[in-house]
Formats: C-alpha cells, sequence, structure tokens
C-alpha cells in the first residue's frame, strides 16, 4: 500500500498498555496511527493531523470522550472524521448517547476481540466511499 493510501487512525485511549496494543495491531495491519491520552490531546490532534478515523474512549483525563466526540462534531474543520467509541461503558444508555452524538459504531472493549475489531475498522472506511 503505497503511503499516502495509508489510512490514518488516532487511537484515544488513556491506558498506556492497551494504546500500544491497539497501536501495535494497526499498524501490522497497514495502518498510520496517531496516538492521544486524555480528551484534550484527542481535539488538538484530530485537528493537527486530520486521520481518517478517531477510536475513541470514554473515561479520559481532562475531557470525556462524550465531551470530545461533541466538540469535533461542532469543528467544522474535523466534525466529518468518522468516530468509533471503544469504552468499558457498554449500557444501553451509553451506546444510544455516543451514536446520538455522531458516532459510527460503538464497541465494548472486554467483549470484543482484535481482529474482531479490525473488521469493524475496515466496514467504516469500505462504509465512507
Amino acid at each position: 500500500m503505497p503511503k499516502s493510501e495509508k489510512k490514518k487512525i488516532l487511537v484515544v485511549e488513556d491506558e498506556a498498555t492497551l494504546n500500544q496494543i491497539y497501536q501495535n495491531k494497526l499498524e501490522s495491519s497497514g495502518y498510520e496511527v496517531v496516538s492521544a491520552y486524555d480528551g484534550e490531546d484527542a481535539i488538538i490532534k484530530a485537528g493537527e493531523t486530520m486521520p481518517d478515523l478517531v477510536l475513541l474512549d470514554l473515561m479520559l483525563p481532562k475531557k470525556s470522550g462524550y465531551d470530545v466526540l461533541t466538540e469535533m462534531k461542532k469543528d467544522e474543520k474535523i466534525k466529518d472524521i468518522p468516530v468509533m467509541i471503544l469504552s468499558n461503558l457498554g449500557q444501553e444508555e451509553d451506546v444510544k448517547r455516543g451514536i446520538s452524538l455522531g458516532a459510527v459504531d460503538f464497541v465494548t472493549k472486554s467483549n470484543i476481540k482484535l481482529a474482531d475489531l479490525m473488521k469493524k475498522i475496515e466496514e467504516v472506511f469500505k462504509n465512507k466511499n
């Protein structure tokens, strides 16, 4: 895959080990990865790097994932970047809130294998074109 065609994914996850696991899996699958460890950094990096997808945790330092999603959707420059929520909050109301704020998908971390997550990411890119 030529460098210019490589999809860029912003991983927003404050748990360093988990962030690294996602990063390793995504990079080995041919994606370019940018990481953010808190909500404020996520918004800055989304604007600076213009990723093709954001994987967003909800429980974050400084700003919650919900706040990040709300701010992204209000920002003309980054509002169209698809956001997939990756969280351990899996209650129905959490899922509904995330989708209503504009997330393209809501994945409960504890219930998904990395291979299944990769399939969901590929689906987002297929549906975006």
